[in-house]
């Protein structure tokens, strides 16, 4: 039988994970864990390229994005889950691909670039910010990922990580390093519940997988439909309203959901209806998550000492990756 194909994945450790992380990524690690052998990062360091003022924040939601993983199903006897900061491995291989790749190449980067006008930095951009494509590159090269789920606006992080092994495996004849895929999800991003095209926690307009039920009755309440929709008896448009886009990833009664949009197109349904609807299937769904969540929680050092573990794996298997890169440089150095 042939050798499963390897996984690197994670999440940024700055607030807890929502339902835009699931229908995004969560759910496919779920069923990936069973047929790849994958890595799961919680990517702390990288976390600190743009929250370097507040490392207790970071540090705290270790533990909540950790609690996330384990309710959704992520099984750490599994996947390798694991902390990045604790892989010395991985700041090394960073330094030694910095060397290969230009400061204009970065700068050109179309995801940094992005990034950095919607964080409005300006001329003030951190140095580690810039870098932080090469870290990824890091990262994947450090557990020889084959196989990267991403979301679309990060296809140039991984071309980045190709190029970066191209050039390496070019440069010192070797074929140590792999080159990565990038696998798009199938699943559209799900909006936010103010009607924006991405929910995210720094735009505040999320519903999380922790979040309780008077929180999440109280968001999808107050959730943005078809602003045209005034009255009961008006047609309703359903192609970009973000009540039918939540019922289309989380509802299991698909002939219901159709009947519902045809009613809600033609007039004669109100938001109230099917926001009521929608807030019955998401507490559904959310319940048996937040209920595994809160037994986790229950025990916070076992949940660590499962990303402890984890990271002794992670460690290993860095280190193996960085013995060879250093051998194809020639700096393997013998006393």
């Amino acid at each position: 039988m042939s050798e499963k194909k390897i996984i690197l994945t994670g999440d940024r450790p700055t607030g807890k994970l929502h339902l835009g992380h699931y229908v995004g990524s969560l759910a496919a690690r779920v069923k990936l864990q069973d047929t790849h052998q994958q890595f799961v990062m919680i990517a702390d360091a990288q976390a600190l390229t743009d929250h370097a003022h507040e490392p207790q924040k970071i540090r705290e939601n270790i533990l909540e994005v950790a609690l996330d993983y384990l309710a959704v199903g992520i099984d750490p006897k599994v996947s390798t889950i694991f902390i990045q900061s604790l892989v010395p491995a991985l700041p090394e291989l960073t330094m030694y691909y910095l060397n290969l790749i230009t400061w204009n190449r970065l700068k050109h980067n179309p995801t940094v670039k992005l990034e950095i006008q919607q964080k409005g930095y300006g001329e003030e951009v951190p140095a580690g910010f810039m870098i932080y494509p090469i870290s990824q590159a890091a990262d994947i090269t450090a557990f020889k990922a084959s196989v990267v789920p991403v979301g679309d606006d990060q296809i140039p992080m991984i071309e980045q990580t190709v190029e970066v092994v191209r050039k390496f495996n070019r440069l010192y004849k070797t074929d140590v390093l792999i080159e990565p895929k990038a696998v798009i999800s199938t699943i559209a991003r799900l909006p936010g519940v103010d009607g924006k095209a991405k929910m995210s926690k720094s735009l505040n307009n999320a519903i999380y997988l922790s979040d309780s039920v008077d929180v999440i009755t109280k968001k999808v309440k107050g959730m943005y439909t078809d602003p045209g929709h005034l009255k009961v008896e008006d047609p309703g448009k359903v192609e970009g309203n973000p009540v039918f886009t939540y019922l289309d990833a989380f509802g299991q009664d698909k002939a219901k959901i159709e009947e519902l949009k045809a009613h809600y197109a033609r007039g004669g349904l109100g938001d109230s209806v099917v926001k009521k609807y929608l807030l019955e299937t998401l507490l559904a769904f959310l319940e048996p998550i937040r209920k595994k969540r809160e037994e986790f929680a229950k025990d916070p050092k076992e949940v660590m000492n499962y990303l402890f573990k984890g990271t002794e794996v992670a460690k290993r298997r860095a280190e193996q990756t960085l013995s060879e890169v250093r051998a194809a440089m020639g700096i393997d150095y013998k006393i």
